[in-house]
């Protein structure tokens, strides 16, 4: 009789844990002891930063950045006309978002953030503003949560390399993106030694590649104007 229990419960513990083995087993990332500023979570070798609250707004909008990164060029390279829908995802204090947004005055700026805080100073300083165009988001972990076919350009700036699940992130935002739509990362330059930035916050040419052209995009440009940054934009295959 004992015994009958036991196999009982054993076959229900292995109800339980084979499925979770196998959902593991045919995950996209692997584990380890989380390195500093890391999370534990690698995918495709590279193991995935913390995500910089918004308390570090103030990084954002120091008076040094754009001596620092070039931000006028980069928004000058912008793959858009006047009538682009683009969305800023992980838009942060909006530092990008509001000077896309005179860029695009036919067209619309989606300000994408997973923080509460963030989304409600984005609406507070869009009405400050002025810009009627530019439209906060409040997304997940997993997705940017836009419309289906309807961006132009995505861009994540310095961004992309904390993203929990980028395989997920990647797909939905393929999914918002029109037939060619593009994706712009701009990450600082993992290549670079003297670029001094925490080292799973930056990212090289080759990892970024790797990962996005595993989840159906193709490498279309790689700008070489920025100081500190990579400028890589990506074009969406197929529908």
């Amino acid at each position: 009789m004992k015994g009958r229990i036991a196999g009982f419960f054993l076959g229900l513990m292995g109800m339980t844990i084979l499925p979770l083995l196998a959902q593991k087993a045919s995950s996209p990332y692997t584990y380890k002891t989380p390195s500093y500023d890391g999370i534990g979570k690698v995918y495709m070798g590279r193991e995935i930063s913390f995500v910089m609250g918004f308390e570090g707004m103030s990084w954002l909008e120091r008076r040094s950045r754009e001596q620092e990164e070039s931000v006028s060029l980069a928004i000058k390279n912008l793959p858009v006309s006047e009538s682009s829908v683009v969305a800023d995802i992980g838009a942060g204090s909006g530092h990008y978002t509001f000077k896309i947004a005179p860029k695009v005055p036919t067209g619309k700026v989606y300000a994408v953030e997973i923080q509460e805080k963030a989304v409600n100073y984005l609406n507070t300083k869009s009405k400050e503003l002025g810009f009627s165009n530019v439209i906060p988001v409040m997304g997940t972990e997993t997705s940017p949560n836009l419309p289906a076919n309807s961006v132009d350009l995505a861009l994540m700036v310095d961004v992309y390399h904390e993203l929990e699940f980028p395989v997920e992130m990647l797909a939905a935002i393929r999914q918002s993106l029109k037939p060619g739509g593009k994706l712009l990362l701009i990450e600082y330059r993992g290549e670079d030694p003297e670029v001094a930035i925490k080292p799973l916050h930056k990212m090289t040419v080759k990892q970024v590649e790797k990962e996005l052209t595993a989840n159906g995009f193709k490498l279309v440009q790689n700008g070489q104007f920025m100081k500190i940054q990579h400028f890589l934009v990506f074009e969406k295959v197929g529908k």
